[in-house]
Order: C-alpha cells, then structure tokens, then sequence
C-alpha cells in the first residue's frame, strides 16, 4: 500500500504500547508521530518516530487545564493534525471536548455518552440486550443485601469483574476473581468492592481454553459503517486466562465480523475499535465481553495482505485519500514480549504449556509489540524494566525466606 498525502501530522495521547505501534506503523510512510505523556521514559516517547514530545499528566479531576494544554500544542504543531486517543480516559476527553478542540486537530466524532457507555460493562450489557448481541449472563449488586439476594441466581464457578476495569485494577491491583463457592464469593466480594462506589459485577462462568478468546478490531468512518475489520484470538494472556493478549494469532472469523460490525452500525460508533468474545460451545455462540471504543495495544496483530492496518485505515479516512481493500493476514502471529516472558513462566508452572509447545508457539511470528531494527531503543528500555521487575520480584522472594527462616529460629 502506499499514502500518497503524508502531510498531516498525528498526535498521540498518552504513549504507552498502543502509542508505540501507532509511531511505527505511520513512521515507515514518513508521517510526522507527536507524543503526549506525563513520562518522558514511556515507550512512544522513546521511538525514533515520535518527532517531539509533549511532557503533561492527565488529570480527570482537571480537565480544562489539559484542554488548554492540548490547545497550546495544537498551534505549535501549527497546522491541523489527527488526534488518537490510547486509553479510556482520553478517549472520553476527546469525546466530550470535540468542538474545543476540533479547532487544531482531526478525529472520528462520537457521542460522549456512547463512549461511556460501552466502557462501563453494565452499560454495555445492557446496549447488547438492546440489539440482540450475545452476552455472558450478568448481575450488578449494589451492596451486600443484593449479594445474599443474588446468591440464589448464580452457577459456580462465577467471575467477579468490575464495571469499570481500570477502577478495580488500579484500586486492587487485580482485574478480577473467580468464585467457585458461597463463601468465595461473599469474601472475593468483600476484598474487591468499595462500599461507597460500588463496581463489581457478576458474570456467568464460559468454560474453555484461551484460543476460545476472539478479537475484533476495526475502523469506522462517519457513517459507522466498517472500512476495516480484522479478527484473531489469544493464544496466551498476561496475565494468564483473564489478561490482555501477550501472544496473538490473526484468524478470520466471520461471526465475529458480523456481529461487531452490525452492533456499531446500529450504536452509531466511528472510529477505530477493539472488542473482545468468548466462544461458548455449550450453545455456539460469540458473546461479547468487553469494548474499547478506542484503539487496542494489540492492534499491530492485525495487517492485511497490503499492509493495512487499523490506524493506517484512520489516516486515509481522515486525510480523504482512497481507502485500500481489507485481506487479513491469516496465521500472523504478534507478542508483547516481556509480558509473554511472565505469562508463558505461570503457564508452563500451571503445567499447560511444554518447552516443545512454547518454542512451536513462534513459527508464524512476525512483529513484536518492543522489538524493531528500525527502532531498536524501545526494546532495550523494555529489557531495562524486565529486569528491575525481575530483581523485585527476586527481592521480595528472599524476603519471604528470610520471614520464614526467623519464625523457625523462634520456634526453636
């Protein structure tokens, strides 16, 4: 594929794995990349693509200050660039912001609340209900009474997710539990929920492996109607069974496509989009588990034949040159490398994965998330972080023998 008018610059908010793909994947068509993060060591900011770095903290709880400072950057840019929001709070910025600042910058215009909406699950669950999309059954108590309540309705094992994904991980650290008793559930529900924002939800229990998670993603113009589709599955997670893809395969699937691409078509969504299913082979059915209505970190999974990409689809639609047409590239396989690393460690101790199935696993890999002769310094910066994750981990491990060695002088 070739972009004829390269002209427009792209500005990229908040510059972590995403953002990294974004630079190289415009970067090789001499596209000029910006980057906006509070760290200067982030990944996008540390491509040889990213021509200037914007150094800003986005702050919800000031978001006037950060409209000022993307205005502020928009003129020093200094001609209209293309703006692609990587995380859910920025894409929802960007939604209710448009007409500020639609002033500098060029993006897909969505609803605000649309936005929000597909972001919360309990709201996206009930928008599946609505348009007869296949969903895990669902619950979403308020506070114990409605547990206890509850309790009657559910099949073990049950998962407890929040509502917002980001808010329980970022206040637990952990991204979900699976209760396979009463009382796992009572006291899963008890450590993960905050009484006064309550944010935990339970979910039916899909039985199966993690190929049986497929992946959209997509770009669609002001229309919504899909000028790109892609879809694929997770042949490992990090972390395992409940995390983002850390190792990922290409692989047409035309249910999926059908069903993603009518869902957007009957919400109104524009942009690019990346939304997850479970295979359920108990009744053969895609239901869906969560969406982003922004741009996925695995998006460089998914290229065509020709090249074509997600965020390449963007640029043409924004730029109004013609659009190219879509052969995905069956069996390409991508990785998050240092999260594979863990992830594939937890699975092999777990005893589900073998030497021999791991080393198979990359045959059919072709790009990975650091890794770049072109744009080699983001690789080693990620080696850097393995290794003080590593020393951590070790440290705290020695630590752990130390407590147990101490009690057991004691004892004696």
């Amino acid at each position: 594929m070739i972009i004829k008018d390269n002209k427009t610059p792209v500005v990229i908010i908040n510059c972590k794995i995403a953002a990294l793909g974004i630079m190289r994947s415009l970067g090789d068509f001499g596209i000029q990349t910006y980057g906006v993060d509070d760290d200067r060591w982030s990944p996008g900011l540390a491509s040889r693509y990213c021509a200037d770095r914007f150094l800003k903290n986005f702050d919800e709880n000031d978001q006037k200050g950060f409209l000022e400072y993307m205005l502020m950057v928009g003129e020093k840019i200094g001609k209209p660039s293309i703006l692609i929001p990587t995380s859910d709070e920025t894409s929802v910025f960007v939604a209710e912001y448009a007409d500020e600042l639609s002033k500098f910058f060029i993006f897909p215009r969505n609803n605000p609340q649309l936005i929000k909406d597909l972001m919360s699950k309990k709201e996206m669950y009930n928008l599946a209900l609505k348009y007869n999309v296949p969903t895990p059954r669902t619950l979403f108590p308020q506070n114990s009474d409605d547990v206890m309540k509850y309790m009657e309705k559910v099949t073990f094992p049950v998962m407890l997710k929040g509502i917002f994904g980001n808010r329980l991980q970022e206040r637990t650290g952990k991204k979900m539990a699976i209760a396979n008793s009463r009382e796992e559930l009572i006291e899963n529900y008890k450590l993960l929920e905050d009484p006064e924002n309550p944010n935990i939800m339970f979910q039916e229990y899909i039985p199966g492996g993690d190929d049986q998670i497929f992946i959209f993603n997509g770009y669609f113009n002001g229309n919504s109607d899909c000028l790109a589709a892609f879809t694929g599955y997770k042949v490992r997670q990090f972390p395992i069974h409940v995390g983002s893809a850390s190792l990922g395969e290409c692989r047409w699937n035309k249910k999926v496509s059908e069903i993603t691409v009518n869902f957007m078509k009957a919400v109104g969504y524009k942009g690019i989009l990346d939304i997850g299913y479970r295979f359920d082979a108990r009744d053969s059915q895609y239901k869906v588990l969560d969406i982003n209505p922004r741009i996925g970190q695995a998006f460089r999974l998914f290229l065509s034949e020709n090249k074509m990409d997600v965020v390449r689809a963007l640029y043409l639609d924004m730029t109004g040159q013609e659009m190219y047409s879509i052969a995905p590239r069956e069996g390409r396989r991508w990785i998050i490398e240092d999260s594979d690393i863990i992830s594939s460690y937890h699975y092999y101790i777990e005893g589900s994965l073998s030497l021999g199935q791991w080393l198979r696993s990359f045959k059919r890999l072709e790009e990975g998330a650091w890794f770049s002769l072109k744009d080699p310094f983001p690789f080693f910066l990620m080696i850097g972080r393995l290794f003080k994750r590593g020393f951590t981990w070790l440290g705290k491990r020695l630590n752990i023998i130390r407590d147990r060695q101490s009690k057991l002088l004691k004892a004696t």
